[in-house]
């Protein structure tokens, strides 16, 4: 598989990737900003919102020094839709096989979820080494994720759900992480008030603990 931008530049372009969930659309331009100024590069916008898409737009439009991608990807119409729009990476909370052999033939790096061993196999099989572990915490933690995968070391992992600056540590030096997902960066109260000044601080806040716990 050939991808204009590989899911392994995906992983290491940023110490973590934010799950951006937006709402409101006037939101977008700031809050990547904000993530910018913290020195998060990577964006997952969610495609949970009515607005996901049009967000996803103004992202890659804005920011073409950000790598800007679409998350909770669910099938092949959603996949064009978020390709159309300008996402250069796209990630899927699990996968379907018809989801696996489309992304195949495609230029934008699909980024499959998986939660067991068996589910890491399959996407081996399809061709698929870098993979997002979801929900993390719900499916076992840092604990399950090194044991699933030590068996498997030909996986590189982007663990997501349920994970914060209180329980990073555990998942961010296992052998096959590479990078996190997650939204403590981006609290409701901070978006709620539009205080963009603390998005930026916690996103500076994350890089630096991340840099750190690699030492």
């Amino acid at each position: 598989m050939t991808w204009t931008i590989s899911p392994q530049r995906v992983f290491s372009a940023s110490p973590v990737v934010p799950v951006m969930v937006i709402n409101d659309l006037d939101d977008a331009i700031p809050m990547g900003q904000a993530l910018l100024d913290g020195g998060i590069s990577v964006f997952e916008v969610t495609l949970r919102t009515e607005c996901a898409l049009d967000a996803i737009r103004i992202l890659a439009d804005t920011f073409p020094q950000a790598i800007v991608g679409a998350g909770t990807v669910l099938n092949t119409a959603q996949y064009d839709a978020a390709v159309t729009a300008g996402a250069q990476f796209i990630i899927s909370p699990g996968f379907s096989i018809t989801l696996l052999k489309y992304a195949q033939q495609k230029e934008v790096a699909l980024i499959p979820g998986v939660a067991t061993p068996s589910e890491m196999m399959t996407a081996l099989e399809f061709g698929y080494t870098h993979l997002k572990f979801f929900p993390a915490e719900a499916n076992g933690g840092a604990k399950a994720l090194a044991a699933m995968s030590a068996p498997l070391p030909q996986v590189t992992i982007c663990p997501t759900g349920g994970i914060s600056v209180h329980n990073l540590e555990q998942y961010i030096n296992l052998p096959t992480v590479a990078t996190v997902g997650g939204s403590w960066m981006l609290p409701k109260s901070a978006l709620d008030n539009k205080d963009w000044v603390a998005v930026a601080q916690l996103s500076k806040e994350a890089c630096i603990l991340v840099a750190e716990l690699k030492k």
